[in-house]
């Protein structure tokens, strides 16, 4: 849950008194125009910042995952292979393999620094971390940027059968469809209400 959030940069106020819950399974899409402080609300959820006043309460037995979308949850300085393992330590090799050639990474692409990868790779990568870190709440901020097609249809097909909660933020009406959001969030007014078609034309807006 978040009770009151708001944010702030000297004078200028991009969100206030933000409430939001989310329960087991839940998905939730966060729509407001380019400023409105999706990402930085996706940010104080993730732990990374802080709100300037309000709390967030995490569920008994909840663990986030976080993509962001300059990648910053990648180590740079190690393989794919590498990056997958120290997001899931219990799973052998080739679990991790068979994962990441879901994810179009096959043979030695496995082997290459996550430095030299394009925008779409670290941003398949990521995805493919987040998938087996055993998260049940994902917190994804444009996660189908940067992608070819078949990378996307990768993408939008693990966000369908994801089973557990998903806050997004996104431009794709696609990745909207394919989450079938119960719930969206106004920014930066934080209203709630359920998802219904007309909020379909906010999204490439937003």
């Amino acid at each position: 849950m978040a009770e009151g959030l708001s944010r702030s940069y000297g004078s200028l106020e991009i969100f206030t008194d933000v409430d939001l819950a989310i329960d087991r399974g839940s998905k939730v899409v966060i729509l407001g125009l380019n400023g409105a402080g999706k990402t930085t609300l996706l940010r104080i959820l993730a732990g990374i910042d802080d709100p300037d006043t309000g709390k967030v309460l995490p569920g008994h037995g909840a663990k986030l995952g976080y993509y962001a979308q300059e990648h910053e949850t990648l180590d740079v300085e190690r393989s794919v292979l590498a990056n997958m393992k120290s997001a899931a330590p219990d799973l052998d090799e080739t679990e991790t393999r068979k994962v990441l050639g879901s994810f179009l990474f096959s043979g030695d692409d496995v082997l290459k620094s996550a430095s030299v990868l394009s925008g779409g790779e670290k941003t398949r990568l990521a995805l493919a971390m987040l998938v087996v870190s055993a998260a049940n709440v994902l917190l994804l901020d444009e996660p189908t940027n940067n992608l070819d097609p078949a990378s996307r249809a990768e993408v939008l097909d693990a966000l369908r059968r994801y089973e557990g909660a998903v806050i997004l933020v996104s431009h794709d009406e696609g990745a909207v469809a394919a989450l079938e959001p119960e719930r969206v969030l106004l920014l930066p007014d934080g209203v709630e209400d359920h998802w219904n078609a007309d909020y379909q034309d906010l999204i490439s807006l937003a």
